[in-house]
């Protein structure tokens, strides 16, 4: 089980001056607190240097939400791209047609990325100056320089050109630095990542769980180079990883991966780290079902759940295992290991129930912006009864991922695909799932089988933005989109609730506004370009 008798770490980040408190799941974040100090009297030593390091990893266990590797913040990139919403509305912001620079969701990205960014630059600076054996320096270099190339990464994806500083910057410096070309900012962080690789360990004890390994770095590497459709590349940087054997498809069922009991499971190559009491989050909260304590905060629309497929492996418009009327049944068992089905998802023995008018706690005629379903991935039942204190750890990359990227690279590089292939890569995935294995090879079939099987096995882990950007299929998914919720109804002729729903009995939920040509970009946010003259802004904001 899990160690989470930790302490927390105060240290202070650099001229900015940042006090971070830190504490997390694993011996690697068992640390006595520090009196602040500063950097000319702090960096003697390699247990400096160690705290340090620790102080870079922090993700915020609090309320601050919004930034690339927190819970909340990951998941909704998932809820923008079309997979779902938010009770708040926050996410839709993004996506209704009315997204601007004083948008505080996507500022909030933007700022934490470069808080990290600065923590990570800091570190650079001085670790040079500790005494400390060599290949131990390495590797905590490495570490760093991944987490920098990873808050890069997301950066140019979401934001086009940004600032790339590889130091600490004065306040004169920090107010008039420019934005860097987008393909340039991706290509330093593939540097730096091909750099540090082969200083950085393929596994890690239980004690220091969390911290970056060498197949954390190659796999963002890997991202990096499928958005840039290198496919060659990224199929030769994903095959080390494989080669190295260092990760396994987990033989569990699908749902009990995410469970407190499998968080050392080989199959996580990067997760947040958390710890119930002294560092955990409240993330919990937002994901369970009212009925269960929690707020019922995300809603999946129903377009993403028809996207799972029947039982025989075949799409709902092709099985004959599909009836209109029961659309739950005979489907990819992910479907109700991910999604909460009213009447047919169980937990803790209780079946969740959300049929307008029923009474029940999620009842979805309570809040206008609930869809009737609710995600059932990542509801542990070893959870403890304080949902706003939780030490499940998340994963921001796991070998699922590796493996479909790995088959994607080839099927786009036009690489041959054979059954060898498919039997190394995406059928451990169905095989674990209980589904039946792929066998298709013609290349404009397989590509429609892959992208259905990344959004299925991948959903609600902040794969769904990063995918529909590059893919180049943003707009279809979003642009004036009509998404639905539960099925209430077998048709509106027999509909005898208050909602509106469509032609299958569907209720009608919620309409994005996309702007094909703007949205693609989120703005670079006002508060930093009033302080900033030399940040020039994307088109259309």
């Amino acid at each position: 089980m899990k160690n989470v008798i930790k302490k927390s770490i105060i240290y202070v980040i650099s001229a900015f001056a940042f006090a971070v408190t830190l504490q997390s799941c694993s011996d690697f974040f068992d640390k006595n607190p520090l009196s602040e100090p500063s950097d000319g009297t702090f960096w003697k030593n390699e247990n400096d240097a160690y705290l340090a390091l620790v102080g870079c990893y922090n993700v915020g266990g609090d309320w601050r939400g919004q930034c690339f590797w927190s819970p909340d913040g990951v998941i909704y990139l998932d809820l923008m791209a079309g997979n779902g919403s938010e009770k708040e509305s926050r996410p839709d912001g993004v996506t209704n047609g009315e997204l601007n620079s004083s948008n505080w969701v996507t500022a909030a990205y933007y700022s934490q990325s470069y808080e990290k960014i600065a923590r990570c630059n800091n570190f650079l600076a001085h670790i040079e100056e500790v005494e400390m054996d060599a290949s131990k320096k390495a590797e905590f270099t490495g570490e760093i320089r991944t987490l920098r190339a990873y808050a890069y990464m997301n950066l140019a994806l979401h934001f086009g050109g940004v600032p790339l500083s590889t130091k600490n910057l004065t306040l004169e410096e920090a107010n008039t630095i420019s934005r860097t070309p987008q393909d340039e900012v991706w290509e330093f962080a593939a540097t730096e990542l091909k750099a540090v690789a082969d200083d950085l360990p393929w596994e890690r004890s239980n004690s220091e769980n969390g911290r970056i390994t060498a197949g954390a770095a190659l796999a963002t590497l890997g991202r990096i180079q499928m958005i840039q459709k290198k496919w060659a590349e990224a199929a030769g940087t994903y095959k080390s990883i494989i080669d190295s054997e260092a990760h396994i498809i987990e033989q569990v069922p699908f749902v009990e991966l995410f469970y407190s009991t499998n968080q050392f499971s080989k199959e996580f190559i990067f997760a947040t780290q958390y710890a119930e009491d002294t560092y955990p989050h409240v993330f919990t909260v937002y994901v369970f079902p009212e009925k269960w304590g929690g707020w019922h905060q995300y809603s999946p629309y129903n377009e993403f759940v028809k996207d799972f497929l029947c039982i025989d492996g075949l799409p709902i418009d092709k099985s004959p295992l599909y009836d209109k009327d029961l659309p739950y049944e005979n489907r990819d068992p992910r479907l109700l290991q991910t999604v909460m089905v009213d009447g047919y998802t169980t937990f803790r023995g209780d079946t969740y129930i959300s049929y307008p008018g029923s009474g029940a706690p999620d009842d979805v005629s309570k809040y206008i912006q609930w869809s009737g379903y609710s995600i059932r991935k990542f509801m542990d039942p070893n959870m403890n009864a304080n949902l706003y204190n939780s030490g499940n750890n998340f994963s921001l990359i796991r070998y699922a991922e590796v493996l479909l990227s790995y088959l994607e690279c080839k099927l786009e590089a036009g690489d041959g695909i054979d059954q060898g292939l498919l039997d190394l890569t995406i059928n451990p995935i169905r095989r674990r799932a209980g589904m039946p294995v792929v066998t298709e090879t013609n290349p404009e079939e397989l590509r429609k089988i892959v992208r259905r099987e990344r959004r299925v096995e991948l959903a609600f882990e902040g794969l769904r933005y990063y995918d529909v950007l590059r893919w180049g299929i943003i707009a279809d998914e979003l642009e004036n989109r009509q998404f639905t919720g539960m099925k209430v109804a077998t048709s509106p002729e027999t509909n005898t609730t208050e909602y509106d729903v469509d032609p299958e009995g569907y209720i009608i939920y919620k309409k994005t506004n996309f702007k094909r040509g703007v949205n693609e970009l989120w703005p670079i946010p006002l508060s930093e370009r009033e302080i900033n003259p030399n940040l020039t802004q994307n088109t259309g904001y």
